[in-house]
């Protein structure tokens, strides 16, 4: 039987809805680059993959699919967007950008195949844009009523070990420290 991994840094992790996975997130993933520089249609600053961003450890589930093509389809369906931004490594193909050593971490769990998110960076509308840590800090701290709530709860709901340069900034500046609400 294939083991199908997804990797997750941000709201997956704490509202994965019907993404096809054990619920059991584990926090000993592959190290990935990621950092809070995506502005999502609703205002949010999310995470995504970012190649000048420090890495920091993912976390993992098993997707309960066994076959790629679905697995790959349901992550598409939870993030709501195209399949081009939904990533995959399966045994034998060489290491992905912006993951460290997938391949070897996949032979240590027993993993035959990984997917994860790909989108990009966005800022004010222009996708591939990565803004500097002062642009969201300032962004953010614009933000009034439910658009900042929610803001403010993706940030603090964000993993612990999703430790970046970014998130300490608005950790220092608006006090936005983690919380646990979910159990790895």
């Amino acid at each position: 039987m294939s083991v199908i991994a997804c990797l997750g840094w941000g709201s997956l992790i704490w509202d994965p809805r019907e993404l096809p996975i054990h619920r059991q997130w584990f926090a000993d993933g592959p190290f990935v680059n990621v950092e809070f520089v995506r502005q999502s249609d609703d205002g949010r600053i999310t995470l995504a993959l970012d190649p000048t961003a420090e890495p920091v450890r993912s976390l993992w589930a098993v997707m309960d699919d066994t076959d790629i093509r679905a697995a790959r389809k349901a992550l598409r369906k939870r993030e709501n967007t195209s399949l081009s931004n939904i990533g995959v490594w399966s045994q034998g193909e060489s290491n992905p950008p912006l993951i460290a050593d997938l391949p070897k971490w996949a032979n240590s769990r027993g993993v035959h195949s990984v997917i994860w998110t790909t989108l990009p960076p966005k800022f004010n509308g222009k996708n591939g844009h990565t803004p500097k840590c002062e642009q969201i800090v300032t962004y953010l701290s614009g933000l009034v009523g439910a658009s900042r709530d929610n803001a403010e709860r993706y940030i603090r709901l964000a993993p612990r070990q999703i430790d970046t340069q970014y998130r300490r900034q608005i950790e220092a500046i608006l006090h936005w420290t983690p919380i646990c609400s979910y159990l790895v």
